[in-house]
Formats: structure tokens, sequence, C-alpha cells
């Protein structure tokens, strides 16, 4: 049996975040899952047949990693977007002018919440900021014929077209100017979420048709991505709903070709039409034996037919880290030949 042999990190020798992460993935532990988790996501985008996901969880706009995520879809490794509201709302917040701070010391929750100041662990959303953004969106929708249905992706495209014009960027400005679709599946679980059914509301008050939204109309449009991709890749940072969303798209399509395309027949794994996941990179704390979706592995994943396994072909890397950590060393090696050139 041959071994691959490890190999001390040698600074000396390391003149970018490319380097870092080559030499890294020839140590051990954290910093060797660090380095393979660049591999993966280097065979990723380097497969041009590849469809590349990226799913978003956490606080990462509001922990002012917006910026990596728009040089991520603005430079070409991103294809679609699956997100929480709540990190799309924090970045509309930081694209619309606004801004986060630090708590400030020796401040207790109640004085914050008696100042209209929201805190996210160690950072404040100024309740004012989604006033004014709730003012935003209001106007963005009213220029919405009633008769449309609206869905996660619409309307983020809808406010990506409205940032255009304005100065700043951020994660939605970027994807509308790329193409980039953004689905946010759980989209009542968020802000953005509450303030169309505020607006809803108020339409009603006033005697006014409300607003149609149609969940399903962003599985059917993601579905319909993946169906005509040739080969498909998820970047995972944290886990939940968009995780699972983003993943989930290869058994459901599995039994839409079952049942409607190849009746009476089982759609295996080596099928043309299977639409399994073949890269997969995580960046989530969460370990696996708590046993929620968003510490699974993604070996737990091939059981469900959402991924190839590694014999097949899959590559696959997990990095149990604080994003905001991984993120950027990882993104920087992506990024720093085409920041070099902008």
């Amino acid at each position: 049996m041959e071994l691959d042999e490890l190999v001390s990190l040698d600074l000396s020798k390391v003149t970018s975040f490319r380097d870092l992460l080559k030499a890294m993935s020839k140590t051990a532990f954290g910093g060797r899952q660090l380095g393979e988790a660049y591999e993966a996501l280097e065979a990723m985008y380097n497969d041009k047949s590849c469809v590349k996901v990226l799913t978003l969880s956490g606080a990462m706009t509001i922990a002012k990693q917006g910026l990596i995520i728009s040089d991520l879809i603005e430079h070409g490794f991103v294809d679609v977007v699956v997100s929480t509201g709540a990190l799309i709302t924090h970045g509309l917040v930081e694209n619309t002018g606004m801004a986060h701070f630090k708590v400030p010391k020796g401040m207790n929750d109640h004085e914050l919440r008696q100042k209209k100041l929201n805190r996210v662990y160690d950072t404040i959303e100024d309740e004012k900021n989604l006033d004014d953004l709730e003012a935003i969106f209001s106007s963005i929708l009213d220029s919405v014929d009633e008769n449309e249905v609206l869905s996660s992706y619409r309307i983020c495209e809808m406010f990506g077209k409205h940032l255009q014009s304005k100065e700043g960027r951020g994660i939605v400005k970027s994807a509308y100017k790329m193409n980039v679709p953004i689905f946010i599946p759980a989209f009542t679980d968020s802000e953005l979420g509450l303030d169309f059914a505020l607006y809803n509301r108020q339409r009603a008050a006033d005697g006014k048709k409300r607003l149609q939204f149609n969940p399903f109309l962003d599985l059917e449009k993601y579905a319909e991505i993946i169906t005509n991709a040739k080969e498909t890749g998820i970047f995972t940072i944290g886990g939940g709903v968009p995780r699972n969303w983003g993943q989930q798209v290869g058994p459901y399509l599995d039994q839409v070709r079952q049942r409607f395309h190849e009746p009476g027949q089982f759609l295996n794994d080596n099928s043309p039409h299977s639409r399994r996941f073949k890269y997969g990179v995580r960046i989530c704390p969460e370990p696996a034996h708590w046993g929620g979706l968003s510490g699974c592995t993604y070996s737990e994943g091939v059981s469900w037919g959402k991924f190839k396994d590694v014999k097949e072909g899959g590559i696959f890397a997990e990095v149990p880290c604080d994003a905001t950590i991984a993120l950027p060393i990882l993104a920087g090696a992506l990024l720093e030949d085409k920041l070099k050139e902008a």
C-alpha cells in the first residue's frame, strides 16, 4: 500500500493564499481539511460543465462577509445562490448605504431593546435600518402588476435591478448584474417575508388586491437549472434550510423522471438523467453526532441520492470551522488572480 507523505508547513515558501492552502493540504487536522477544501473547490470551478450552487446561512452579511460573496459571484465562481432571508436582508441593509456596529460595552440586552438595537452575537442591527429597508421594499412592490405571481427569486431580481443605479456593492446587486438567481426557500422566516406580509395587509386595508406569492415557482426554476446542467457542485456555508433545499433537488428530479418520463422504471444512479452533485464543500462547525442536517456528512447524502459516491468520481471536503475564518482564506485563494487583474 502506497502512503501519502505529509510535509511540514514552510512559511518561507508561501507567497499567496493559494500557496498556503496547497501547503496546508499536506499537513494534518483542521489545516489539512481547509487545504483539501480548496482543492475540491478548485476542481469544481475548473470544471466548465459544472453549475455551481452556493448555499448561505448564518449571519454572514452582518458579519461583513458580503463583499467576499459578491466577488465570488462577479468573477464567475457562483451560478446559483440559495440563502436564508435574514442573510439577504442584512446584506441589503449594507448595500443600501446603512451600517452595522459593534455591541457597545457594558450595555445589556434589555437596554439594547429600549434603544431599538437588535443584537446578533457581537454585532448590532439598528431597527431603523430595517424600517428604512421596508420603505424601499414597499416602493419596489408598488410597481408590481397585481396579477403577477411572485416568488423569492423574482423579488431578489427586482431588488437587484433597483440597486443597479445605486452606489455600493452587495450580494443581490452582484447577482442581478451576473444573471445569478437567488432563492430564499424559507422566505417568510425573514424580515423581507414579514415586510411582504405587512405590505399585503396594508393593500387589503386600502381595498386593493393582495400580491400573490408562490414558493413552488422557486422550486421549479431551480429544478430546471439543475436539469439542464451536465455536472453540479455545491459550496455550503453553514447548513439549515438553504443546504437541504439546495441538495434535495436530486431526489426530486429522480421522482419526476420516474413518474412522468420513465413510468414503471427505477431511475438508477447511473442514469444520464440522475442529478446528483459531483462536487461538494461545506464549512460548518456543527458536528454530525447531533443528528441534524446541518452537520451531516456528504457520505450520508450519498444514501439519499443527493451526491455521487467518491468511487463514482465525487469530490468532497468538509471544514468544521467558523465560516468567518475559513471563507476569507478559501475565497482569497480562489480570487487572487482575478483580483490582481481587476
